[in-house]
């Protein structure tokens, strides 16, 4: 049986300053005037829309022919085509692996609300929670995949006052949480500090990781510690811990993935190598520094990253299989497969038959392996052992 929760986080202290601001222009138009929103309804039609969506993934969702609310015409054609495709992949991931059974979403404005008599604009966070199945948490999965997102969502008021939704402008990223069809978005304007050509050229990568086959061994944690010096536990740790809320001693990139991952495996052991200013370009290096200007590219980008960890510094090796992924590894993806890496990721629980997996743009915490390997299949990926 589905048990969907919902629940809405209003603050109310966002509204006056808007509010005042954009009154005045509101009034100066030729319209009769109108009363000024409240802006909790609009949160309550975020909430109520970004709960369907959510439903939608379930093992049982609601019928998507009636929006949960209302919509302009051109959105709900929109969303009527996506829950679509959305319900079809939740009942592939249902006989996958038991799929989402349900679900609990949060919607707490983030502090633009402005309107006028006929158009409303209003950001806000979602912070969702996918459920798994009760037999998948007892074998020691987490009990749901989590994912906070930033949205801008805007509304149309029509001829009889009722305020429509128009458009939602979700920061989906480098990859986009399972509420939503979108494509990996590898066009991201991504800072020349944050992946860069290096000094030295690379040979081309001679090996994937196969997404198919069983489950591999992990090994004994305590003896492969012994010889990395490496804690896997504190990898895991870290990223459990600022999945979500940013570690306020370290700059955010605008493609920030691999920039989380860094941060984990420092605080799992990796020591800095090197430091200078004229070092930042060379993948044979990798140090954090006060500014961009002395933080090295294999830092922050995915691709120099890659080539740091395997080739310089022989930190990492890639496993034949991505299902021998175990805590504190790293899965990297190549969505287009035209020889550079575009997203980072780190595995924050390991059960016997899967792995989940955790990272940053957007951010999504405990995402199943099973479910990413299937959604992305045309995917190459390289899955570091650390």
């Amino acid at each position: 049986m589905r048990h969907t929760r919902r629940t809405a986080t209003f603050a109310v202290s966002v509204v006056l300053a808007p509010l005042l601001a954009t009154a005045p222009s509101a009034l100066a138009s030729d319209e009769p005037a109108v009363d000024a929103p409240a802006i909790t309804d609009f949160v309550e039609i975020t909430d109520r829309y970004l709960e369907q969506r959510a439903d939608s993934v379930t093992v049982s969702p609601a019928q998507v022919g009636t929006m949960a609310v209302p919509t302009t015409e051109a959105m709900s054609r929109r969303l009527v085509a996506e829950y679509r495709q959305l319900i079809a992949l939740g009942a592939e991931y249902k006989q996958l692996d038991g799929g989402y059974t349900s679900t609990a979403v949060a919607v707490t404005p983030t502090g633009h609300f402005a309107w006028t008599q006929t158009t409303a604009t209003l950001d806000v966070t979602e912070d969702t929670k996918l459920f798994h199945p009760a037999d998948e948490v007892a074998s020691g999965a987490p009990e749901a995949q989590e994912c906070s997102l930033e949205h801008t969502l805007t509304f149309s008021r029509d001829s009889d006052g009722t305020w429509r939704l128009s458009s939602d402008r979700a920061d989906t990223g480098s990859m986009p949480p399972s509420t939503y069809m979108a494509e990996p978005q590898l066009d991201l304007e991504i800072p020349e500090e944050d992946s860069s050509a290096p000094d030295e050229t690379e040979d081309g990568k001679t090996e994937t990781s196969s997404p198919n086959g069983a489950p591999g061994p992990r090994g004994d944690p305590k003896e492969l510690q012994a010889v990395a010096g490496y804690d896997y536990n504190k990898m895991a740790a870290y990223a459990n811990k600022h999945w979500k809320k940013n570690n306020g001693h370290f700059r955010t990139y605008g493609n920030d993935c691999t920039n989380f991952i860094s941060q984990a495996m420092d605080a799992g052991g990796w020591g800095a190598k090197g430091g200078s200013l004229h070092q930042r370009r060379s993948n044979k290096y990798w140090f954090y520094g006060p500014m961009k200007m002395v933080t090295s590219y294999t830092w922050a980008g995915a691709e120099n990253w890659y080539w740091f960890a395997t080739k310089h510094s022989k930190r990492t090796y890639i496993l034949a299989n991505v299902k021998q992924l175990g805590k504190g590894d790293v899965l990297q993806a190549e969505f287009d497969r035209n020889n550079t890496i575009n997203h980072t990721m780190i595995v924050t629980r390991r059960t016997i038959s899967n792995s989940y997996l955790t990272y940053h743009t957007p951010s999504v915490h405990n995402r199943s392996l099973e479910k990413i390997l299937h959604k992305y299949s045309k995917g190459w990926w390289y899955a570091h052992r650390i």
